[in-house]
């Protein structure tokens, strides 16, 4: 199988509808394709798309490129103290958020690791004014950093440095939000705007 490959998480737009055909590991909305689950992208070109119909099936619809997430499990990372991780928020309260660990660097875990991000390792000044509704949100996707061991499998995570934060996360109208400041994204449909802690756009 040949065609473009990149590590992609859940709620990653991998293409325009219109340009590609949705295969396994994605979903459509609104005339864009996301990647439903942690995996690898890949595009297969519309001759190796072509090669599986029969020679005598024709159409006047030119194909379209298959763009589709396969799990890739045949690498296995685990968490280390200073590793830079790409999570889920899978709840929180008022004093800590549990998170999903999904991806150590750029290689995807084999099965999620669990984490914590306490309050007082969200910012790294003003910590007593920090509030953890203003910073995720269950779903949030966000990157940071391992700073100590937890109990058993779960991990001590901060997103104190300006490269790290929330990287994606959906507005309360369901759409994808963008980063307007680093404590700010907006609905670029309803201009709605909600608080979260964003890691610093490269």
């Amino acid at each position: 199988m040949s065609g473009e490959s990149v590590i992609v998480t859940p709620g990653r737009r991998l293409g325009l509808a219109e340009e590609y055909d949705a295969g396994s590991g994605t979903y459509v909305r609104n005339g864009l394709i996301y990647a439903s689950i942690l995996g690898t992208k890949i595009i297969q070109p519309t001759a190796d798309a072509a090669a599986e119909e029969t020679s005598d099936k024709t159409s006047d619809t030119p194909a379209k490129p298959l763009v589709f997430v396969e799990r890739k499990n045949a690498k296995f990372a685990i968490p280390a103290i200073g590793s830079e991780v790409l999570c889920k928020v899978v709840r929180m309260n008022p004093r800590a958020a549990s998170v999903a660990i999904m991806m150590v660097g750029s290689v995807p875990c084999q099965e999620d690791f669990l984490g914590t991000v306490r309050v007082q390792d969200i910012r790294a000044t003003e910590k007593d004014s920090v509030q953890m509704i203003n910073s995720f949100r269950p779903g949030d996707i966000v990157r940071a950093e391992v700073i100590s061991l937890g109990d058993q499998r779960s991990y001590y995570l901060a997103t104190t440095k300006n490269e790290h934060g929330v990287v994606f996360a959906q507005s309360t109208a369901g759409n994808t939000m963008i980063p307007i400041s680093w404590e700010e994204m907006q609905d670029p449909k309803t201009r709605d705007i909600e608080k979260r802690k964003c890691a610093k756009v490269f």
